[in-house]
Formats: structure tokens, sequence, C-alpha cells
């Protein structure tokens, strides 16, 4: 019976054998080649001076050439590379225009009036008749140079025309008759000659000239200018969508875009200054034409230039249809006129437009709402960053009104519609939000929509640009259940932002908005400054709870409001307390009711980063309390120093209660920051500093008794206690430390040498290291300020005695203290010597034994390196 094996071994075995193949024929291959280059014949020797290796390749049937097929003949070398035949031309065609223009400038009065003729008539035909004759024969690049000097010729003629024969001829007319003639001329001659690439080029760049120049000939007002601009702009659209050849094309393209600009700008600059709404008619009939102009060409031009003619549709739109209402009413109310002009333009996804226009039309009015709402800016960072002017006298008053407490010089009366603008911007970004499944079902026929063109395009289905992800579902719905937008799979040019995502934005947007509306309102209205403190208090209650509310919301695209609504507390809750800094009574109720609600917040917020910072900010409440009890006692800094420990206390009693909960560490995190701002408080008093130290080494021992926070609360106790006693030393002006130290190193070194015994694995910084430190450290400040030589003695001889023990028993505590103490004491005991011997010095000898020590360490490095590491491994196998 035959064997027949599995599918997946029978594949196995195949493509071993394939692979097999390949490699033998490989082989073979190679030795085919080996054996053509060895019964090539040999090649014939190279003519003097010529040497092939110099321009960078190999000889023929030299070692490292090549190995060519048979019957291969090396292809000639061109005469003269393009590159040198341009610059001839170039060089060529230069020279003959400077001739001419000589001849035109210098030698014209020198001929009567038939001899010019026939000069101009001669050389300007022969120039334009030349390059017909150099195309039949194939010299293009001889035939381009002949037409520029033919265009240089033709403009010359223009010149000498009006020289000799229309002298007293208007100057701008006649360059405007000229421009248009020569335009025709060139246009008909690039037509005619087609391989040529410079007429039709020039002949788009002299028509940009004729209806300017004969407007301004004319005397015409400006808005005549303007449509004479965008006359020529329109021009500039037909030929850059069906002109010929793409140099008349881009160069129409590049001109247009100037005049369109510049008639916009015209228009614009009429409506803004007109003196009432009759008289911002007429420039916005301007602009409406100017935006039917860029919406006709965006309906037929490629991607890019769709959605950009879009976007200059919809501002001229704008301008012209909210300049009317605009003229009529007063000044700072005009942004209303144009904000309501730019949400108009979001009708555009009912009509028949295409899709890239259509998008174009919907990023203008974008744009339109995001300029109205930056022009409210600086009253909102007004309102934010004003109170910080009280910082400097606090409880000086509760001042008038809100615009008062806020020393702004804001003209407030030009910001009277910014509220309006803030609020109604809000309420459309909160609309989209809560009805986002119905926006994007009417945006959908829009984004599904085609864009005219060939197969592929834009917005054809399967093509880059279609509407749809690779599962199937429309972005702005989210795509696939569940899925964020970047893992769709789809390639890094097709990713858009989810619908999830566009529809946080919007919710978050809705509440920065609103909240900035509130807060400049009452800037705006000038409310008392009562009412302007209890309102920034109740907005930053009310983000509170919608912060705590969001965090467990599932809604899609839920997540972005409770974050910004957070920062957006946190933003007003620093504004409000700084703003209550005015009145005793205002900050006390102030930051009172922060830290309630912001404590209240964290008990109601579920676990996470938000209950985190709810905690931390109703401690930094807290502490500002504090802070105000103290000046409110009438006390000096270091008096109220001992009351900020207050809340760090019970920042220590919190985190035992809490244990491992998320939020102990950075609740004991800030209560360990309002100790330092006590400690840096009683500085300038040594007694209160003493005081506060130890009090602080209280809570660090307090905060030592849990098992999670010993490593580093232990240690940081030890050291409190330490400086404490230092500080208070110092202070009563002690200057025989040791008397003070040394009842307590010995007893400490007695328990640690006990300790060692009893566990021989116990570190030595343990056990000895406390007990050195409390003598060494001060006898080492105070052997520096002692004039006399006993005491620094004695400190060496002692540090020599516990570094020699040190080493003697492996004992890393006793050997670094003792090295370090021993060290410093010496480089103080030979300081003086060490200037007067550098003094002493030549100038040049530092630098010099500074430069041979690097050279000595960089010769042995790596020997350094060793031993660098020899002696780590040697301290860390210390106890």
């Amino acid at each position: 019976m035959e064997h027949v094996p599995p599918p997946a071994e029978e594949l196995a075995r195949l493509d071993r054998e394939l692979a097999e193949l390949d490699a033998r024929r490989a082989q073979l291959l190679t030795r085919r080649a080996w054996l053509l280059a060895a019964l090539r014949p040999p090649a014939p020797k190279a003519a003097p001076g010529w040497n092939p290796s110099a321009w960078g390749a190999s000889a023929p049937g030299r070692p490292g050439a090549p190995a060519q097929p048979w019957g291969y003949v090396p292809p000639k070398q061109a005469s003269a590379p393009r590159s040198a035949q341009n610059v001839l031309l170039t060089l060529g065609g230069l020279l003959l225009t400077v001739a001419a223009i000589a001849f035109t400038l210098v030698s014209w009065g020198s001929m009567g009036i038939g001899g010019r003729s026939a000069v101009l008539a001669a050389v300007t035909i022969g120039a334009l008749a030349a390059p017909a004759v150099l195309l039949r024969r194939g010299l293009t690049a001889t035939a381009e140079a002949l037409a520029a000097l033919a265009l240089v010729l033709t403009l010359l003629d223009a010149y000498a025309v009006h020289a000799v024969a229309a002298p007293d001829t208007d100057g701008l007319g006649f360059t405007a008759v000229a421009a248009a003639v020569l335009a025709a001329l060139w246009t008909a001659y690039g037509l005619a000659l087609g391989r040529l690439h410079l007429p039709l080029p020039a002949a788009v760049v002299l028509a940009q000239w004729p209806l300017l120049f004969g407007a301004w000939a004319a005397g015409a007002p400006a808005l005549v200018v303007g449509w004479a601009l965008l006359a020529t702009a329109v021009l500039d659209g037909a030929i850059a969508l069906w002109g010929k050849g793409t140099g008349a094309r881009v160069t129409a393209c590049v001109g247009g875009s100037v005049m369109a600009f510049s008639a916009l700008l015209v228009g614009l600059t009429l409506s803004v200054t007109a003196s009432g709404p009759l008289g911002a008619l007429a420039p916005g009939a301007l602009l409406l034409t100017a935006a039917a102009a860029a919406l006709a060409g965006a309906w037929r031009a490629p991607r890019g230039f769709a959605r950009t003619g879009g976007v200059v549709a919809g501002l001229a739109a704008v301008a012209a249809v909210g300049g009317v209402p605009a003229a009529a009413v007063p000044e700072e109310w005009g942004v209303l006129a144009y904000l309501a002009a730019g949400l108009a333009l979001t009708a555009v996804v009912r009509t028949p437009l295409p899709r890239n226009a259509a998008l174009g039309v919907l990023v203008a009015s974008a744009a339109v709402v995001a300029g109205a709402v930056a022009g409210t800016v600086p009253g909102v960072a007004a309102v934010l960053l004003g109170p910080v002017s009280l910082l400097s006298d606090v409880w000086a008053g509760s001042p008038e009104g809100f615009r008062a407490a806020l020393g702004s010089t804001l003209p407030w009366t030009g910001l009277a519609a910014a509220p309006v603008v803030l609020a109604v911007s809000a309420g459309l970004l909160g609309s989209a939000y809560r009805w986002w499944p119905s926006l994007t079902r009417i945006a959908a026929p829009l984004l599904a929509r085609e864009t005219p063109g060939a197969a592929g395009a834009p917005g054809t289905a399967g093509a880059p640009g279609t509407a749809e992800t690779a599962h199937g579902a429309p972005w702005y719905a989210g795509g696939r259940a569940g899925a964020p937008w970047y893992a769709s799979g789809a390639p890094a040019a097709r990713r858009r932002p989810s619908g999830a995502a566009l529809r946080g934005a919007a919710g978050a947007g809705a509440v920065v908005l609103a909240w900035g509306a509130l807060l400049l309102a009452g800037a705006v209205l000038d409310v008392p400054y009562a009412v302007a403190v209890a309102g920034e208090t109740a907005l930053v209650a009310g983000l509170l709870a919608l912060a705590v509310r969001g965090t467990g919301s599932g809604r899609e695209g839920a997540a972005a409001v409770p974050v910004t609504a957070l920062v957006a507390a946190s933003a007003g809750a620093v504004s409000a307390g700084l703003l209550s800094l005015a009145s005793e009574g205002a900050s006390y109720a102030v930051f009172g009711a922060l830290a309630a609600l912001f404590g209240g917040a964290a008990v109601r917020a579920g676990a996470g980063v938000p209950r985190a910072v709810f905690a931390v900010a109703a401690t930094v409440g807290g502490t500002v309390l504090t802070g105000l009890a103290g000046r409110s006692l009438g006390l000096a800094p270091h008096e109220a120093a001992p009351l900020m420990l207050l809340v760090p206390a019970l920042t220590v009693l919190s985190g035992a209660r809490l244990r491992r909960n998320p939020v102990a560490l950075p609740v004991e995190l800030t209560g360990a920051l309002g100790a330092l701002i006590a400690v840096a408080l009683a500085v300038p008093d040594a007694p209160f500093l003493a005081l506060v130290l130890a009090l602080c080494g209280v809570l660090a021992a307090g905060a030592a008794v849990r098992p999670e926070r010993r490593p580093v609360a232990g240690y940081l106790a030890a050291a409190l206690f330490v400086l404490a006693t230092w500080v208070r030393l110092a202070a009563s002006e002690v200057t025989f430390p040791e008397a003070y130290t040394l009842p307590v190193t010995v007893p400490a070194l007695v328990v640690g040498f006990l300790r060692r015994r009893k566990d021989p694995e116990a570190s030595s910084w343990t056990a000895y290291g406390p007990g050195l430190a409390v003598t060494l450290l001060p006898s080492l400040a105070a052997a520096w300020t002692d004039p006399d030589w006993q005491r620094p003695l004695l400190l060496g001889v002692a540090a020599l005695v516990i570094t020699l023990l040190g080493a003697r028993y492996r004992l890393q505590a006793l050997l670094l203290l003792g090295g370090a103490v021993l060290a410093l004491d010496g480089l103080h005991e030979l300081a003086p010597y060490v200037v007067q011997v550098a003094g002493a010095l030549p100038r040049w000898l530092p630098p010099a034994l500074a430069g041979l020590l690097l050279l000595v360490v960089g010769a042995t490095y790596e020997q350094r390196l060793r031993d660098a590491r020899r002696l780590k491994d040697a301290l860390g196998r210390m106890r």
C-alpha cells in the first residue's frame, strides 16, 4: 500500500525541495558568470592619458569591473551636458537683451523715424519668427532663448511707441492698453508655437495689469479698483482650470490668488469702514461676487484647491452678509453680526455643493466662530489673573465693584458682546454634544458625497478620502463600536479622529466657554464685589458637580467633559481664592467653602486620579485656612509656623486611616509641602525653627509607624530631630556642643553595638550612624569656625580612629562618616597654607597641572574605572 503523507507534511517537503533548487540555480549562475569572464578576450590597451578609474569607474577587463554581456557596446559620451548648453543660451539671451535695451535708450535718438521703424520691425519680427524655424530643426532650448528676447523686444517696442508716437498719453492708461495688446499677442504666439514654454506664462503675467491700471488711470474709486482686481482674479481662475500648459496654469493660480486677496482686502476694508448699512451694501456685493467666483472654481478644482476655495468663499460671504448689520449697530456689538453670518454657513450641509468645497465652507464657519471667541480671551484672562494684584495688599478692604478688584485697564465697554459670544458658542457646542447622533445623521449625506473627478478621487468608494473606515463604519460616527480610530488598521494618511473624540471635544469646549461667559459677564456688568466672590465660588461648585457626575457617565465621548470640568474648577478655585484676599471675611468664607467642596468631591468621586486631585485641593485649602488664622491672631510669620503644622498632622492621621488607598500618598505629600512652608516661615527665628523642626520630626516619626512609610519617614524623622538639636544649640550660642551631644552618642553607640550582636546582618548605618552623626557633624561645624587648634586636632584624631575601625571591621557607616569628617577637618586646617602656596605659584602652573592630571586620568581611564568599580563593590560588601 502506498503511503500518502498529510497535506501539511507534503507542503513542507515541497518547500524544502524548492529551496534546494533555488540554491543550486544560484551556484550555477555564479559559475557561468565566472566562465564568461574567463573566456572574454583581453581589452585593448587604453590610449595615453585615458584613465577610467580617475572618473570613478573601473576600466573594462580590469579587476573590479562589472561583467558585461557579450555584444555590449558602451554608449558614446555626450559632447556637452545640457546644463552647459542652458548656461550658454542664457548668457547669449542676456547679452542680446542688454544690447537691445542699450540701443533703445541710447542710439534711438540718432536715427530718423523711418530707420527707427525699420529697425524695430525687423528685429522684432526676426525674434518672433526665429523660434518657429528653430523648433522645426529640433533646437528647442535655442528657440526658448530667442522667445525670451522677443518678449523683451515687444516690451521695448511698447516703450518706444509711447516715447515717440504718443508722448502726451497718460502713462497708466497707455500701460493698461499695451499690457492688454501684448497679452493677446503672446497668447496667440504661445498657442501657435505650442512647444515653447515661455509665451503663455508671460501672457498670463501681462494680463494681470490692464484692468487694474485702467481703473487707476481713470481715477476710479476704491470699489471700482476692487471690481477690477476681482475680474482679473476670475480670468486667472479660468486659465488655471482650463488653460494650456502647466506653466500658464501655475502662473494663473499664483496671480489669481494675489488678485483675489487684494480684491477681498479692498472689499473688507470698505465694508468695515462703511458709515451705515447702505454704505456696506456695495462692498458686500463685491464680496458676495468673490464668494460666488470662489465656489465656482472650487466646484471643478482638485481637493486641496477646492477646500481652499470653500474657505475663501465662506469668509467672503460672512464679511459681505455680516458687514451690513454690523454697520448699523455699535462697534462693540458688530462681532455678533459676523458670528451669526458664520453660523449660517453650516446650512451648506444641505446644499448640492461638492464635498471638498462644502468642507471648506464649514472650515470658514469654524474659523469665524474661533475668531470671535479669540477676541474674548483678553477679558477672560483679566478676570482670572487680575486678582493676583491683591497679593501685595491682603485684606486691604472690600472694593466697590468687581472691576476694581481686578486692577485691569482693559476697555470693558468694548467687551460688552464678549459674554454673548461665549454663551452662543457654548450653547452650540453643548447642543452638538447632546444631540450628536442627530448631527451625524444630518452630516452623513455631505460626508458620503462624491467629489466630481476621475476614479479614485477623494470621495469615491474605496479611495483615500472616503468617509468610511476599514471596518465599514463612518469615521464621524465613531467607527467600530468600542474601537478607537487609531486602532482601525487604516493607513496613517486615512486616519481621522473618531466620532467619540469629536463629541468629547465639543462637550469640553462647551464647558470652558460657558464658564468663561459667566466669569466675563460679571466683569462686564461690574457686579458688586460680594456677588463676584460668591458667583466664582458657585461656579467652582458647579464644575465640581459636573466633574463628579461625569466620571461615572457611560455616554460616548463623555470622558473629556469631567476632565475639563476638573481643570476649570481648579483654575476657578485659584482665581476665587485670590479674589477673596481683599476682605478677611471673604477669605475665610471662600477658602472654607473650597476646602469643603473639594473634600466632598473627593468623598463622592470614584477611585482614580480625579479623587486624588480633589483630596489634594481640599488639603491645600485647609493649609491656607491655617495661614489665615495665624494672620487673624496677629502672629508674626515665624510665630504662625507651628500653627501651619495642623494640616500636616491631620494628613498623617488620615494616611494612617487610609493605609494603602491611592489617595493617601498624594494627601500626605501635600501635607509635607505645608510642613515645608512652615519651616520656611520659621527660618528668621532660630528657636521657633528648632521647635518647628522637632514637631516635623514628630510627624515623620508618626508616619514611620506604618510599615509602608518606614523606609523614608524613619530616616527623615531622625534627620529632623538631629537638625532641630543643632539649631537649638546654635540658637543658645553653645560653644561646646560636645557637652550635649556626647551623652547622646555614647548610649546610642551602646544600643547599636547590642543590636549588632543580636543581629549581625543589621546595617551599620542603622546601628551606629545616628549616634556618630549626633556628635561628629556639630563638632565639625564648630571646628570650621574655631580659631584654636585643640578642637580640630581632637576631632581629627577621633575621625581617624573611627575610620580605622570601620576599615578593620568592614563597617560602612564608620568608614564613610569618619573619612568624610577627617577629610573636611584636614581641608580646614590646610586651607590657609594651600592658599599661600597657590599665591606663590606662577599663573600658568595650575592650568598646566590640571591638564596633566586630565591626561593621566584619560590615559589610564580603563584602569581608574576598574578601580572605582572595585571600590564600589568593596563598599557594597560592607554592612
